[in-house]
Parts: structure tokens; sequence; C-alpha cells
């Protein structure tokens, strides 16, 4: 993409990105990859990338009966990255939507994730005392619920109305009883895309499915090329396991999608400590190899293909092996990858806002608070689980992702540029001179303007002297009043065109009037 055409979501540019390295560290990182996808190598279980990585001069052994090493020279994995696009577009139902990830541009976005089995319901009751039942307390009670089309609908409908959520990916899996592997995916991305006007992505279960995907997209876009001008859809690819080995499966799927010129991601989640060092210099180096190794598997497919750098580093606790995002050291992993990804000019997808804490409360907020700030700081294009995770990625919370919205909302407004240009200081002075000649010497009457413009921060909506019962009641009532806004629905012809076309999914997603029965 040479040029920026359209309208996009606005976003934030970090004007001074936050940096850990420096650009001798960089080069010495750099330097490590290389000599491991050079030296050591990555082990390849997919027959097709072999022969593809064979094609463009790469070493390849016989490594046992399932795998091949596959050792990529440095000139081979230069070339290849050289290829990928620095800036990747995508889109939306509604174009104003669309998002352009540029590489030499900092400018964040902000978006939910994972894939959590437990969808956690908040409710406020009052409880008595045991020892005086003249004490009442008003407590939140959480209930969990199992992941269902009907609950994913619903964080899509959320989705659309949080107005600092920028893209969705599927937070709940979807669990009924009539979903199965065959219908898996093409029910999770219809029930986003049919709920949502923001950019959908996500993962596949069954490649069999890509292209029954791809005709519920094509349909919304309005054929195959317009899906390819406004891609609405992107799919996550998780093809290294860690430590150093391209799996069968997802490297079939990263083919496959790079085959058709649709937008993906390059995933890598290692755990610093079990499947990779704990050491920020080690994980960060077998973490670019890996992320690398794929971008060059999928500009050896499609030189341009448009892939996104996606980094997803996580630290194991010492106690249990357990994901651990609320360490220091996750934000380091994760600072120093973004910086990887613009010295190589690629889009970089992020991850920030997950809590290690069960419920909403000071510790999820600490936690999130804590990752989603240096994340953004350090200027990330597309930062991922920023919304309702709890548990590490194991729960959504509707009530939490409420929440978030207004903490990233005050993020965005802390990282916004300065409005310093010659008409704002001219326009200050003359407030000044005003005020100064007036009796009360007060600034109150120039304020009402500003709040208007969203110029200044108004207070915490949420605010209450009931503790953390009163803070989630009126972030359950804020998610009440978003749901209770009129979906936006596909348009008839377009429904009725997918579910001709698309088999597999569920009948009672059909929108009957003007509701969908669930």
């Amino acid at each position: 993409m040479t040029q920026a055409a359209g309208k996009f979501r606005e976003g934030v540019v970090v004007r001074k990105p936050f940096e850990r390295l420096l650009s001798e560290e960089i080069r010495v990182l750099d330097a490590a990859s290389t000599t491991i996808l050079e030296r050591t190598g990555i082990l390849c279980f997919n027959e097709e990338a072999v022969g593809i990585f064979s094609d463009h001069k790469c070493d390849v052994q016989r490594h046992d009966e399932r795998t091949y090493k596959v050792k990529i020279p440095a000139r081979v994995l230069k070339d290849a990255i050289s290829a990928a696009p620095t800036r990747v577009k995508l889109g939306a139902r509604n174009p104003e939507n669309s998002l352009l990830l540029d590489s030499e541009v900092p400018r964040i976005y902000f978006g939910s994730g994972s894939e959590t089995n437990i969808w956690l319901d908040a409710a406020i009751e009052t409880f008595k005392s045991e020892q005086d039942p003249g004490i009442k307390r008003r407590l939140p009670v959480f209930t969990e619920r199992r992941g269902t089309v009907e609950r994913l609908s619903t964080a899509a409908r959320l989705a659309e109305e949080l107005e600092h959520l920028d893209f969705f990916i599927r937070p709940v899996n979807i669990q009924d009883e009539d979903i199965n592997e065959d219908n898996h995916d093409v029910n999770k991305f219809y029930a986003s895309l049919a709920n949502t006007t923001k950019h959908v992505q996500a993962g596949l279960t069954s490649l069999e499915q890509l292209d029954n995907v791809l005709r519920i997209a094509e349909t919304i876009a309005g054929g195959k090329e317009a899906l390819r001008e406004n891609p609405v859809i992107s799919f996550i690819t998780c093809t290294v396991k860690s430590p150093l080995q391209m799996v069968d499966d997802a490297t079939q799927k990263l083919i496959e999608v790079v085959k058709r010129g649709m937008p993906i991601v390059i995933s890598s989640s290692p755990q610093g400590g079990s499947t990779a060092p704990i050491q920020e210099g080690g994980m960060v180096a077998q973490i670019n190899a890996e992320i690398l190794s794929g971008i060059a598997l999928s500009q050896m497919v499609r030189p341009g293909a448009p892939v996104i750098y996606g980094s997803v580093p996580v630290r194991a606790r010492m106690d249990n092996l357990h994901d651990m995002y609320g360490a220091p050291e996750f934000n380091q992993y994760n600072i120093d990858c973004i910086q990887m990804a613009r010295h190589y000019r690629v889009p970089c997808y992020s991850t920030a806002g997950v809590g290690d804490s069960s419920v909403p409360g000071m510790q999820a907020t600490m936690e999130k608070f804590f990752t989603h700030l240096p994340i953004a700081m350090a200027g990330a294009q597309y930062i991922h689980y920023a919304f309702g995770l709890l548990e590490r990625t194991n729960i959504f919370c509707p009530v939490q992702a409420v929440l978030d919205d207004q903490h990233i909302g005050m993020i965005k407004m802390f990282l916004s540029a300065p409005r310093l240009g010659e008409e704002d200081i001219e326009g200050a002075i003359r407030q000044i001179d005003k005020v100064m000649d007036s009796k009360q010497k007060l600034y109150v009457r120039f304020v009402r303007k500003s709040l208007r413009q969203g110029l200044v921060y108004s207070h915490y909506p949420f605010e209450s002297n009931d503790g953390e019962a009163g803070v989630i009641e009126k972030a359950l009532g804020r998610m009440e009043e978003l749901l209770s806004r009129p979906a936006r629905e596909l348009l008839s012809t377009q429904e009725d065109e997918i579910f001709e076309k698309v088999p597999g999914i569920l009948p009672r997603l059909k929108r009957q009037g003007d509701r969908a029965v669930l």
C-alpha cells in the first residue's frame, strides 16, 4: 500500500514513543535472532512450508520422521522481511471504522481478544452481617457462565458501542451443543460481523472453513475485489509453537490465508521461564526469531502479503507455571518487541490489559492499567486483549470491558498531542486578559466550550462512595444503556445471501423482524 485512501478511525499518534532499547541493543537482538534462524534453525512439521523454504535456498534437513530442521540464511531472511508491506489496512463494515496500521507512525488502536471459555456476569446484592443482622452491605456478586453464540453476539454489540474499542477479536469461545468443529468458524465470524461495524479478527478452527468465512466477508464487502480493498476481516495464526517449532495445521492456515491475499497476524506467545528464556534478552531474541520465520514464510508464499508482527510474550509464575501478565517483565518483553517490529518496518500487534485477578476490582484495575499505559506509550499500532479479560485470558467480563473502555479513554487523552498552535496560545492570552479585567478572577465561564469539544477530562463516571460495589453498579448501568441502543444489523439482502451461500450457520442467528432469535 503506497498511499492512504479513504477514512480511518483516528486513533492516537504517540509523538515520542517510550523506548527501552538503544539502537545498539536493537542491533544485538536482531543479530541474535538471525543467528538463531541461521545456525539453530526451526523445526517444521508442515511439508508444504518445507518445500517453500527449500525453493528459497534455505537449508532443509530431515530431523526425524515427522519434522524437518529448517535453517534460514541471513540474506534470505533479510530479503523476505523487506518484502513485507510497511502499512496494512484493516477494513470494516462501516468504512469509517477502518484502521490504517503504519509501521512508521505510532498510531495506537485498542481492541478485545482471546477466546475465553468463561463469561462472567456481575450483579449487586445486599448481605447481612452474621454477628449483627442490622448491619447490611451491598456487594458485587459474580456468576460464571459458559461461552455461547448469544454471548459472543452480545460482546460484539457491546464492542460496537464502546467508544475507545477500535477493533473486535472474539473474547469468548462458543460452546453451544450445536456448535462443532465444522461450523465453529462460520458462526464465530458471522456472530461477530452481524453485530459490529468495526474490524473483525479471529483465528481459524478448521482450515476447511476458510472459504466459507471468506464468502461471508465477501457478501458484506460487496464481492471478492471489494473485500481486498476493504478487508472487513483478518486472521490470526499462531504458526510457531515455542520454542522454535512451526506446527503443521497453523502453518497451513498461514499459507492458505496468504494465498488468498487477506491480512494476517503472525503471532507467537512463548512463556519466559518454560518455553523461552526468562531473561529479557533471551526471550526477545527467541520470540523475534519465531515471528520473523513466519513473516519470511508469508513473503516467500506471496511477496507483499499484508502481515502484522504479532508479539504476545508472557512470563511463567514460578509456583504453578501459569502465565503471569501482571509482572514488570511482561511490559519489558512487549516494549522490546514493539521496537523490533518498528526496526523491521512491520506493523505491530501487541498485548496489554490482561489482569491476573479473577474478578473486577482494585487488583484487576491496577494490573490492567500497568500494562495499558506503557504499551500504549511505546506506540504499538494494534493492541489486543485490552478489554474485559480477567484471570489471565480465561475469563471475559462485559462489565470489566466497560470499565476498561473508560480507562483506555483516559490513556488516549493523556497521550494526545498538546494544542499549542498560535491560535490556541492567542486564545489563551485573550482569556487571561478578560479574567484579569473581571472582578471574580475565575476561568469557569471558559471551561464549557472545552468540555463540549472533548478537550478536558470531566470526571470519573463510575466514582462512588460505596466502594467497589458502587463502581461496578454504575458500570452495570452503563453497560445496560449501551446494549439498549439499536443494533447495527446487516442488510436483510446480505443476511439472506449469506445464509443461502454458507452452510452451517445456526438458523436461530437469522434475524426475524428487528431482532435476532438467539
